[in-house]
């Protein structure tokens, strides 16, 4: 029956989305289980659904979401697909610890502002960088730092559902900073540009869906203490320099990102190199997936220096710097992307 070559055909089409090793050992089950259930028994009617019927949109997704999480892949899954996933769950965590730095940032500036606990008043020259504008949309801008906080720490023990809702939350405010100022031409709070906000915020929560119940948790305790020492390797010399009044030292905030990625891959170079460190080779890809995001933000946002030479000069000097840093692991990262033998997988039926 030629007709029936329609809708399984179709079906097949649609498990193309999945990896090559788990769709050889699966297709043929799937196929015939998507099949039987459209077929009733009915001669007339199964031609009828063979030839026009298509795959359900809610089989799709099923299908799509499968996929993600098998390339995303957790313990059991083929080490390239492995190490992508556990590269890119790295990479979601130190983004993610970006923001928190920048929460905690928030928190320990109200408190020194505001003599908490005991502090000493702040030096005059950062009573003025304390002091935020006032309204709603700055307030509103200081409670979704803080949140970011909340979200790192989840992550961090492991309640992914949990992160995901309120990172999807915590990007809302941003979103309607930026259409506000679309519309008005007037930016209402210190919210990032739109850059920012889709490589960062709606990038960052897509790439949260790597997080799921097969991926083997993060380790809990090193990425908690990095909250408290990110502050300090990055908000030390910060404060050092805005209270000797060297802030012209500063460099910008993407600057700032490349120099650390930068730092990060050249201290992680010992281990790239070394054969005897094991499970070097997904740091390595994660360093290049972090520099390949920075790198980006870079170059967009070189168009605001485009009438300042010397701006320019420094923020290519910063690319630079990322890119060499970044090919120094490169080889490393390449390595942990190794094909392997599949293992056993479970079976897990889209349908």
């Amino acid at each position: 029956m030629s007709g029936g070559l329609g809708l399984e055909q179709r079906y097949r089409r649609v498990l193309r989305l999945l990896p090559g090793y788990y769709r050889d050992r699966w297709e043929e089950d799937m196929v015939a289980a998507f099949l039987d259930s459209w077929l009733t028994g009915d001669p007339d009617d199964d031609e009828c659904i063979l030839e026009f019927c298509k795959p359900t949109w809610p089989e799709v997704a099923s299908v799509a979401a499968l996929a993600a999480r098998l390339y995303l892949g957790g313990a059991a899954t083929p080490r390239r697909y492995f190490a992508w996933g556990q590269a890119l769950r790295r990479a979601v965590l130190t983004v993610v610890l970006m923001h928190a730095v920048l929460g905690l940032d928030v928190l320990v500036r109200t408190a020194w502002s505001h003599r908490l606990f005991g502090l000493p008043a702040p030096p005059a020259s950062l009573v003025f960088a304390f002091a935020p504008p006032g309204g709603v949309w700055p307030s509103l801008y200081d409670l979704v730092n803080v949140a970011w906080v909340v979200i790192f720490v989840t992550l961090a023990l492991g309640n992914y559902r949990t992160a995901r809702v309120l990172a999807v939350l915590a990007i809302v405010p941003g979103l309607a900073a930026l259409l506000q100022a679309q519309v008005t031409g007037i930016m209402p709070a210190p919210f990032g540009r739109w850059a920012w906000w889709v490589l960062f915020d709606l990038g960052l929560v897509v790439a949260m869906a790597a997080f799921h119940s097969d991926a083997p948790p993060p380790a809990r305790l090193p990425w908690l203490l990095a909250l408290p020492a990110g502050y300090l390797l990055v908000y030390g010399p910060v404060l050092a320099l805005l209270a000797t009044g060297n802030s012209a030292w500063l460099p910008d905030w993407p600057g700032v990102c490349c120099l650390l990625v930068a730092l990060a891959c050249l201290v992680h170079i010992p281990r790239a190199w070394s054969r005897q460190a094991g499970g070097s080779g997904v740091w390595s890809l994660t360093l290049v997936l972090l520099a390949a995001v920075f790198g980006a933000f870079r170059i967009v946002t070189l168009a605001g220096y485009l009438h300042d030479p010397h701006l320019l000069k420094v923020s290519l000097a910063e690319l630079v710097i990322l890119v060499t840093a970044a090919a120094l692991v490169a080889p490393d990262a390449a390595r942990a992307q190794a094909a392997a033998p599949a293992p056993p997988y479970p079976g897990v039926m889209a349908a």
